[in-house]
C-alpha cells in the first residue's frame, strides 16, 4: 500500500482518487483546495489542512488542477508541497498545464531532491470513472517505472513519451486532434440535418465506416440528444486550445483549424456555455446555420 496525498478531486479527480483507494492505496487530502469527497474519507482516507502537510504525510503527491497557476500555488505557495519535497517523494501533475513551465516546475521540484513526472490525461468522465484513461508521461524511466502501478490503476492505454514536458506536449496534441474531431462532427451533422436528413441516423451509418470516430460515438451521441452536461467543460478545452495557440506562436508556425474550433468554442461561451460539455461546440455550428439539429 502507497500514502498518496490527491489535490484537486473535481469532475475528473475524484473518480481517479476513488480507484487509487479501491486499489488499497492510503489517499490523505488538503481541504484547504477543495472539500474533501465523504465518500473517501469515510472508506478511511485521511484529511488535512494544506498540500504542505498532506504532502509531508505521502510518498507520492498528485495534482489534478485546472491549470498552470493552480499547479505552482499547491506547489510553491506558503504551505505548499514543496516545502517537505525530499528524496522518496514523487510530484505527479496529472493536470493540462503549459509544457514550458511544466518544464520549469519539473526543475524546480528535482532540486529538492524529488522526483517529477508531467502526466496528463485523456477520456473524460467516463474513462476516470471506468479506469480507462489514456495517460501521457513525461520524466525519467526510473520514476516512470516506479509510478507505473498507479498509473495502471486509473488508465488503460499508458505510455512514456519523453523527458518532463513531453507529456504535456503530448496532451496539447491530444486536444488539437480532439477538438477539430468535435468541429468536424459538428458539422457533418448540422449539414445532414439541415440537408434533411436525420442526424442520428446519419450518425449510426457513419458509424460503420471510415469516418467512425469515439468523437462520432461519444459525443455526436450528445449531439443528437442535446445532453451537454460536462464530461469536459468548454472552458476547459478552451485553456487546452490557448495553450496549442500559444505554443504554435513561439514555435512561429501557424494552427489554423485549431483557431477555427477555438473560435468556435468562444461563440459557445458567448452563448453562456463555458460551462457546457465541449461536444456543445455544435451549437456554435447550429447558431451559423440558422438551424438545430434537435428541432
Amino acid at each position: 500500500m502507497t500514502t498518496i496525498a490527491f489535490i484537486g478531486t473535481g469532475i475528473m479527480g475524484k473518480p481517479m482518487a476513488e480507484n487509487l483507494q479501491k486499489a488499497g492505496h492510503q489517499l490523505v487530502f488538503s481541504d484547504h483546495y477543495n472539500p474533501a469527497p465523504a465518500d473517501l474519507v469515510a472508506n478511511g482516507a485521511q484529511v488535512v489542512h494544506s498540500a504542505k502537510a498532506a504532502a509531508e504525510l505521502a510518498e507520492y503527491i498528485i495534482l489534478m488542477v485546472p491549470n498552470t497557476p493552480q499547479v505552482e500555488e499547491v506547489l510553491f505557495a506558503e504551505n505548499g508541497v514543496a516545502e517537505v519535497l525530499k528524496a522518496g517523494k514523487t510530484v505527479i501533475d496529472m493536470s493540462s498545464i503549459s509544457p514550458i513551465e511544466t518544464k520549469t516546475i519539473a526543475a524546480r521540484v528535482k532540486e529538492t531532491g524529488a522526483e517529477f513526472l508531467d502526466a496528463p490525461v485523456s477520456g473524460g468522465e467516463v474513462g476516470a470513472i471506468n479506469a480507462a484513461l489514456t495517460i501521457m508521461v513525461g520524466g525519467t524511466e526510473e520514476a516512470y517505472a516506479k509510478a507505473l502501478p498507479l498509473f495502471e490503476v486509473m488508465g488503460k492505454n499508458i505510455n512514456l513519451v519523453g523527458d518532463n514536458g513531453a507529456g504535456q506536449i503530448c496532451k496539447v496534441a491530444n486536444q488539437i486532434i480532439v477538438a477539430l474531431n468535435i468541429e468536424a462532427v459538428a458539422e457533418a451533422l448540422v449539414f445532414a440535418s439541415k440537408a434533411g436528413a436525420d442526424p442520428a441516423r446519419v450518425r449510426e451509418a457513419l458509424m460503420g465506416g471510415f469516418a467512425n470516430s469515439k468523437v462520432l460515438e461519444v459525443h455526436g451521441e450528445r449531439m443528437v440528444k442535446g445532453t451537454f452536461d460536462p464530461g469536459f467543460r468548454i472552458q476547459l478545452h478552451q485553456k487546452d486550445l490557448n495553450l496549442a495557440l500559444s505554443g504554435a506562436e513561439a514555435l512561429g508556425m501557424s494552427l489554423p483549424n485549431t483557431q477555427s474550433a477555438q473560435n468556435l468554442f468562444d461563440a459557445c461561451v458567448k452563448l453562456g456555455g463555458e460551462g457546457w460539455d465541449h461536444s456543445a461546440l455544435i451549437r456554435a455550428i447550429e447558431e451559423l446555420a440558422n438551424h438545430s439539429i434537435r428541432q
